[in-house]
């Protein structure tokens, strides 16, 4: 079996509303899927992190630089494709775009072996942990417009009635407005929801660590990337000054940009970024890091449907940490806000917001091979842009 082709489908549509983060807002969705085919008629999907004009860039790495790099090669090497291209590479960036790029061709040869030898791609890293897996919902983004502690508290109260027993929100508009916005959300979620911040790298460490101290005296869950990710002395001192849950590590790359975030405990909870960090070859390496250290690792999840049935299968592979007769499940995020990849991409639907109604807060782990989805082809040419 042998590498043919490589092809980037980038696809994107207008927003009804603008949605943003502590960085930016934005207007459009935008997706990048990357499609592997073989010799032999077998054809892989992964997808590249990295939104907006970002995943025009990453199209041209992943067509243009690591196409060339592969083709002919098995596809069932893996490891010796990664590194391949990550040595080839080495030179030119050893983070960013050109590990994103990567992820989602890796991710594509995952989908491939699974495929090939007829089993889900949680069998090919060991075996199913669990059959069903807690999943909360990601929504309360920021807008520019006056009324946002009233719609983050509607929205959050929508996302209760769709069956979620967690719930995540952005902030990053001040120490102020953000203790506002955090109060609204827990008034609106009440005591028995767990509610998590997520701040985009939007303060300096001393910014954050009276914000740190209002979200724990609400009872917050965890604190997310306070500081930016290249700060892991800050990262540390709030580890070390605060009670709430630190996390951190979507905005890291390879088991190298892991190993100081690791070893020196700079986060309680790691979030490894699998469209990103250079795929699931790489992400068994940095969970090997971590719970080597015993740091937790609930996994980042941004994108269409491919990157949540990616997910679906690491989160079911994943051991019980530190083990226990009750350990606790770690959890799949998943985007409430409307996301038309999430839920119209494939076939045949997750129908991760149905069994979340119906089955208190929990997804099922996929069943079928590889990664056990059926993109439709229509509607990424419908959604194609170049």
């Amino acid at each position: 079996m042998k590498i043919t082709e490589i092809i980037s489908h980038v696809l994107q549509y207008d927003l009804e509303e603008e949605l943003g983060y502590s960085q930016q807002y934005y207007f459009k969705r935008t997706t990048h899927l990357v499609e592997v085919r073989t010799d032999v008629g077998i054809i892989g999907w992964g997808e590249c992190f990295g939104g907006g004009n970002i995943a025009f860039a990453n199209k041209t790495i992943v067509e243009r630089v690591i196409q060339p790099m592969v083709i002919g090669m098995n596809p069932l090497d893996r490891d010796v494709i990664w590194h391949k291209v990550y040595n080839l590479m080495r030179d030119h960036g050893q983070k960013g775009m050109p590990m994103q790029s990567l992820s989602g061709v890796d991710i594509a040869l995952w989908d491939i072996a699974g495929k090939f030898f007829n089993v889900p791609i949680y069998q090919l890293l060991g075996g199913a942990f669990r059959e069903r897996i807690p999943v909360y919902g990601y929504g309360m983004m920021l807008q520019r417009v006056p009324d946002l502690e009233e719609r983050f508290e509607r929205e959050s109260a929508a996302i209760i009635e769709q069956g979620f027993k967690a719930m995540k929100m952005k902030v990053g508009l001040g120490v102020e407005k953000d203790v506002r916005l955090v109060e609204a959300v827990r008034r609106s979620a009440g005591p028995d929801i767990k509610v998590m911040v997520d701040a985009n790298h939007a303060y300096t460490t001393r910014e954050a660590i009276p914000l740190g101290r209002e979200l724990e005296r609400m009872g917050i869950t965890w604190f997310e990337e306070p500081v930016a990710p290249e700060d892991y002395q800050g990262y540390r001192e709030l580890c070390e000054q605060l009670d709430i849950t630190i996390a951190g590590g979507e905005a890291e790359f390879t088991r190298y940009g892991f190993r100081d975030l690791i070893k020196n405990r700079c986060v309680d909870l790691l979030q490894p970024e699998v469209c990103a960090l250079g795929g699931i070859t790489e992400y068994q390496k940095v969970l090997a890091m971590a719970t080597a250290h015993f740091v937790p690792v609930i996994n980042h999840v941004w994108g269409s449907a491919v990157a949540v049935a990616t997910n679906m299968h690491l989160l079911a592979a994943l051991p019980d940490f530190p083990g226990a007769a009750h350990p606790v499940q770690p959890m799949l995020e998943y985007d409430t806000t409307p996301n038309l990849f999430r839920e119209e991409l494939l076939v045949d639907s997750l129908g991760v917001l149905d069994q979340v109604k119906n089955n208190h807060g929990s997804v099922a782990i996929p069943k079928g091979v590889g990664l056990g989805i059926e993109v439709d082809l229509d509607f990424v040419d419908k959604f194609s842009v170049s």
